[in-house]
């Protein structure tokens, strides 16, 4: 029974006799001991003598008699082991010569494995009347599960980056409200599994769903406190564990090798509908807090090591959650790196967008640096090879927005993107409705070519570019068409909490609004802003729900709403039901657009074909893309040996315009197409209007030349094949 210091948490012996391997980084602990009960056996302690570079380690036999389990079980599957079965609950304790009695886990909290990959709270807050079950001060412990999962749908959907299109759900709130799912699987994995999701997955047209955390995590103090809970689960306690929370009553009653296995079958089941899978991830902070709050896990088993301090001893705290993970400790480094490819290998995941991922790349004097360890080993890793990695390019510490400055093989999140999109289609209509010019369609350019300057400087393409106007941390697109500030008092902080810079028009009137013309205002600056995204260049995402119109009431951080609030509402109405329409289309029309051109388009930036015209159908020129009120453009997008171009009319003026289409003659020559296509274009053809009345003539034809008169505030798209 030799016991080795890796793999780390626990894993059958080599020696194949039905002992465990448990193994720790525990840097901050001299001597430390295993506490653990076996399924229907009392606790007990198991000192673990081996101790090489921080890791403690040691070897659990079998029992020498019964305590409630099988003394010679046959080996059931990784990870686990008869010495330690599934279901077993451990954690560790410092090893004392005084200590007379094995510690009790539902009084004191014993420290959790950070390899765990199961989590059970075996008591709750006692402080705290009707706790919820992620409540703050609840006793936790690690559990053995069983890896014993039959997957239906093995291998992987092949989506090209380019042809991806994010749609970015919480795993609760995209089910919790739909009528037509049974009640015992709403706001589960098993929602998310139902065909009733799939096939509206399916039909709206998205490939790849983004989940927001599903790594088990905990409330915050004051959520506690304020009978409030972390919805958004940016607060984790485990890395290599499911939240509990999302299971169906069943699974979670069964345990956590049941609630694991009711996660797999949603993101097997996703992959049997051709959508990858996606999980946000928050490598860069934990539940435990600051300082001064107890330890959980890591901060008991090597605080200095686990966590980012100064040269005084102080936290240094980059994500404004009260403590940043240290990536400068390649132990730390290692146990991110393991937790990624735990998702990929055990569960199949297609790819990770990063909380705050600046934090990750700080060095251990806390500064960003693109070449750090830990993005050094993600791009050299053979398990994570084609696994899609995103970025949130910023944190709170000093040199955080990092937006363009990742390595290769990333993409980021583009706020710019967000900020400008806004911009054009909020700030400008409301700077233009008191008597302002409402600036110029230079900068909605730049970000709809795909924000080159930003990414180009570090050889990226505009493929790594993740285009959003919205996200889960903010408005939704249709609040940002109906309020101008944030009203989050429900969020019980004095509304002081959420950002201010929303840029955002109410068109008028703040929150709901029973005049007619400005409800249909509204929804038609909606569709500008998901029209604009599903033309941009790069990888849209769409936040769930925006395609049906959802509403939060104004509350941008709703980071503590589980309820109607943050829940997305499946009620169409029928300006809900147009919105959903028209996102399917713009959804196809990117499509059919993309599956007409080379399968290099656009990561070759030689053979992208981007004019650029003037309502009169000539070139832009240096004046108009200057001058303040200059708000119609014509641009033409396609590529050299595509087999169909774009042309969109953007109108972002308070006036209908009469926009004179482009020669056909003038979209391409042969000093442009670098390879040498001769780039002829017949008639174009109206695919989608965002303004209803000139989007009944759906289907027109036009020739170069040929005027259309274009609705204020609107977008006209037309194919030119």
């Amino acid at each position: 029974m030799q016991a080795r210091s890796y793999p780390l948490g626990v894993h059958p012996s080599l020696s194949g006799d039905g002992s465990a391997n448990v193994a720790v980084y525990a840097p901050g602990i001299d001597e430390l001991e295993l506490v653990y009960q076996r399924p229907g056996g009392t606790w007990r302690r198991h000192r673990l003598k081996g101790h090489n570079h921080g890791i403690h380690y040691g070897t659990v036999p079998l029992p020498l008699h019964g305590d409630g389990e099988v003394e010679r079980a046959e080996m059931l599957d990784v990870d686990v082991c008869p010495a330690m079965p599934e279901g077993t609950r451990y954690g560790f304790v410092p090893f004392s010569t005084t200590a007379k009695r094995t510690p009790d886990p539902s009084r004191e909290q014993i420290l959790l494995d950070p390899y765990g990959r199961g989590l059970t709270r075996v008591s709750p807050p006692p402080t705290v009347m009707n706790p919820g079950p992620d409540a703050y001060g609840g006793k936790y412990v690690s559990q053995v599960v069983a890896q014993n999962y039959h997957w239906e749908n093995p291998g992987r959907p092949s989506i090209p980056w380019r042809d991806t299109i994010i749609y970015e759900a919480h795993a609760k709130g995209l089910t919790m409200l739909h009528p037509d799912l049974p009640e015992e699987v709403r706001g589960t994995y098993a929602g998310l599994a139902h065909p009733v999701i799939l096939k509206y997955l399916q039909d709206l047209g998205i490939t790849a769903i983004e989940l927001l955390p599903v790594h088990a995590h905990l409330d915050e103090p004051h959520l506690t406190k304020n009978g409030l809970s972390n919805y958004w689960g940016y607060n984790t306690l485990s890395f290599f564990t499911p939240h509990f929370g999302y299971a169906t009553r069943a699974a979670q009653d069964a345990g956590p090798t049941a609630v694991l296995n009711e996660f797999k079958h949603a993101v097997d089941a996703l992959h049997g509908a051709g959508i990858q899978v996606f999980l946000d991830v928050v490598y860069n902070h934990t539940a435990e807090g600051g300082s001064e709050e107890p330890a959980y896990s890591w901060r008991g088993l090597g605080d200095r090591q686990y966590y980012r301090h100064d040269t005084h001893g102080n936290y240094v705290d980059v994500t404004g959650c009260g403590n940043s993970v240290n990536f400068a400790d390649p132990q730390v480094v290692r146990m991110a790196l393991d937790s990624l490819r735990y998702w990929v290998t055990e569960c199949h995941i297609d790819g990770f967008r990063f909380d705050l991922a600046p934090e990750l790349g700080r060095d251990e004097n806390h500064h960003f640096t693109r070449n750090h360890p830990f993005f050094v080993a993600v791009a050299a890793d053979p398990v994570l090879q084609g696994i899609r990695m995103i970025s949130e390019p910023w944190d709170v510490g000093a040199g955080g927005w990092q937006t363009g400055r990742f390595p290769t093989g990333w993409a980021d999140w583009n706020d710019t993107y967000r900020d400008t999109v806004r911009n054009f289609w909020l700030s400008g209509q409301r700077t233009m409705a008191r008597g302002g010019g409402g600036g110029n369609a230079a900068r909605l350019a730049g970000v709809i070519s795909g924000s080159a300057d930003m990414f180009a400087p570090d050889g990226r393409t505009t493929l790594a570019s993740v285009n959003f106007v919205t996200a889960h941390d903010g408005f939704t697109m249709y609040d940002l068409t109906a309020y101008d500030g944030k009203h989050n008092q429900a969020n019980l902080e004095n509304n002081a909490d959420g950002t201010n810079d929303n840029h955002s028009w109410n068109h008028g009137e703040e929150g709901v609004s029973d005049n007619v013309a400005r409800r249909t205002a509204r929804a038609k600056t909606v569709r500008n802003m998901m029209a604009t995204l599903l033309v941009s260049q790069g990888v849209p995402m769409i936040t769930a729900g925006d395609e049906l119109l959802r509403s939060q009431g104004g509350n941008n951080n709703a980071y503590c709403q589980d309820n109607r609030i943050s829940w997305v509402d499946w009620k169409l109405t029928p300006w809900r039901r147009s919105m959903l329409k028209t996102t399917r289309r713009l959804i196809a029309i990117r499509k059919t657009f993309l599956a007409s051109q080379p399968s290099h388009f656009p990561a070759r930036p030689e053979d992208v074909l981007l004019y650029w015209y003037g309502p009169d159908g000539h070139a832009m020129t240096p004046e108009l893309w200057q001058t303040d009120g200059s708000r119609v453009v014509q641009v033409v997008l396609g590529s050299c040996g595509g087999e169909l171009a774009g042309t969109f009319v953007i109108n972002g003026s308070n006036d209908p315009v009469i926009v004179t289409l482009p020669g056909v003659e003038d979209l391409s020559t042969p000093a442009t197409c670098a390879a040498g296509y001769p780039v002829t274009r017949g008639s174009y053809e109206l695919v989608l209007a965002t303004d209803f009345e000139l989007d009944e003539r759906a289907g027109a034809e036009f020739s170069g030349g040929d005027e259309c008169r274009v609705p204020a505030q609107s977008i006209a798209m037309f194919s030119l094949a």
